[in-house]
């Protein structure tokens, strides 16, 4: 069993960072894939990046290539998600996801975070 617990979600302006976190409790979790998928009001769940356990591969969508980078520090049972040069439409509630994988399909992962919320304000 892995449980999952992010943090790090703010109000921050346009062109600003922010950096989430995704902090697991388990065993196990160092050999586990990680994913980041966010949900918009009145939208779909969709993929953010997803990384190895390794860390060595990372998969990014196109929406936030570039500006996106995920880590992980496997001794402290953490991912993170540093965001920057963000945009309005990154606004979302940010989940972690963790499972054998890494796959890009939400429905492929059985463990996942509370959320947390991000706003980038225009």
């Amino acid at each position: 069993q892995v449980q999952l617990v992010e943090s790090g979600g703010g109000l921050v302006q346009a062109g600003g960072s922010l950096r989430l976190s995704c902090a697991a409790s388990g065993r196990t979790f160092s050999s586990y894939a990680v994913g980041w998928f966010r949900q918009a009001p009145g939208k779909e769940r969709e993929f953010v990046v997803a990384i190895t356990w390794s860390g060595g591969s990372t998969y990014y969508a196109d929406s936030v290539k570039g500006r996106f980078t995920v880590s992980r520090d496997n001794a402290k049972n953490t991912v993170y998600l540093q965001m920057n040069s963000l945009k309005p439409e990154d606004t979302a509630l940010y989940y972690c996801a963790a499972d054998r994988g890494p796959y890009l399909r939400a429905a492929m992962y059985n463990y996942w975070g509370q959320g947390t919320q991000v706003t980038v304000s225009s």
